[in-house]
């Protein structure tokens, strides 16, 4: 049978759309229901699928599912009910969250897009040699993964540097005028070119009399972030960097909330792998943070703890242009309107 309402292909003993949410005419009757939903009831709770097991319960109206191999998030074919499968196998199931769309109006997020073009998201005035090919909004699954990140590092002091620097110039200021003054402007000459070749020395070698050995510090940084993994393989390329979405807008995972013309995707990357990649991006924001605050880093080491996650659909834009024969595609938060990314083919 197929869904009255977006045409989607369904079970024959749909009652309602696996896409949209809606309630189809043809509904099995409420005796094969009760029946169906007592002995799943009965039924022992299964562990995971390397067991055998291949249904679960719906846990709101405890109808059979009956997951495909990579399926992250089911909808319930009698309730309508959408749940997460969590990386525990078969033995936990959660509902998961979602972000509102916003910017749900294809004319808006073109006006929008142009702008950020024109402002200089890629090029500025990049949009006035770019063609719009292709702009489709749908519901992206990503794993929000918090990540506590400590990372200890030595490096040098700059301040302290610069004071060492400017002491040894002083010192030798003072001896390269002694020196000149007893020997003549000639050797007095003398004695100022060995001052700036000592405190090349000093700069570039760490050594000298007032060397920048000492000058070495231990730091610590500190930062906590919810990291957002993207849950579908084939979609990987558009893992945001240094990304976050805007999560206290956040609210309980719901199909029949989402406009049928916006597609929902599945997810096929597991919690653990997720976990992984939270771990990669945090190490990797954890060092650009420190090099842009300290120099001549002598060593560093990162820490990450990191807790379980959450599954969020977030609504996002993606948008393909065509720039002299090349390809741009550009990756937009439907809820907040911000630029996630942008992606050359």
């Amino acid at each position: 049978m197929y869904c009255i309402k977006c045409g989607t292909q369904l079970p024959d003993d749909a009652s309602f759309c696996i896409k949209c949410g809606a309630r189809q005419q043809s509904q099995p009757p409420k005796q094969e229901q009760s029946t169906a939903q007592s002995t799943m009831q009965s039924a022992p709770q299964p562990t995971d699928q390397s067991s055998g097991v291949k249904e679960i319960k719906c846990p709101s109206c405890g109808a059979p599912i009956a997951p495909k191999f990579g399926e992250m998030v089911i909808t319930c074919e009698y309730c309508g009910s959408s749940v997460t499968l969590e990386n525990a196998g078969w033995k936990n199931i959660a509902k998961h969250s979602m972000l509102p769309i916003t910017v749900l109006d294809k004319d808006d997020i073109t006006a929008r897009l142009h702008k950020m073009m024109d402002r200089g998201l890629l090029h500025r005035h990049l949009q006035e040699s770019s063609t719009l090919e292709e702009i489709n909004l749908s519901m992206v699954p990503y794993w929000i993964i918090p990540v506590a990140a400590r990372t200890n590092l030595v490096a040098t002091d700059i301040a302290a540097e610069v004071g060492s620097i400017a002491t040894t110039a002083a010192l030798f200021g003072v001896m390269g005028g002694a020196m000149g003054g007893g020997f003549g402007d000639r050797r007095g000459g003398m004695g100022v070119g060995m001052m700036d070749g000592m405190l090349m020395g000093s700069v570039l070698g760490g050594g000298g009399m007032m060397g920048s050995a000492n000058t070495k510090k231990a730091y610590t940084i500190d930062e906590n972030y919810n990291c957002p993994v993207i849950a579908l393989k084939a979609l990987t390329m558009y893992q945001p960097h240094d990304y976050e979405f805007a999560l206290d807008s956040r609210v309980d995972f719901d199909p029949k909330k989402i406009p049928k013309s916006v597609k929902i995707l599945n997810g096929d990357i597991n919690e653990d792998s997720a976990k992984n990649q939270a771990k990669t991006i945090a190490d990797r924001l954890q060092s650009e943070t420190a090099h842009s605050k300290y120099h001549m880093i002598q060593q560093m080491d990162t820490q990450e703890d990191v807790s379980s996650g959450e599954l969020l659909h977030v609504p996002i834009w993606f948008a393909k242009y065509d720039h002299k024969g090349k390809k741009i595609i550009l990756v937009i938060d439907a809820n907040s309107g911000a630029a996630i990314n942008s992606i050359g083919l």
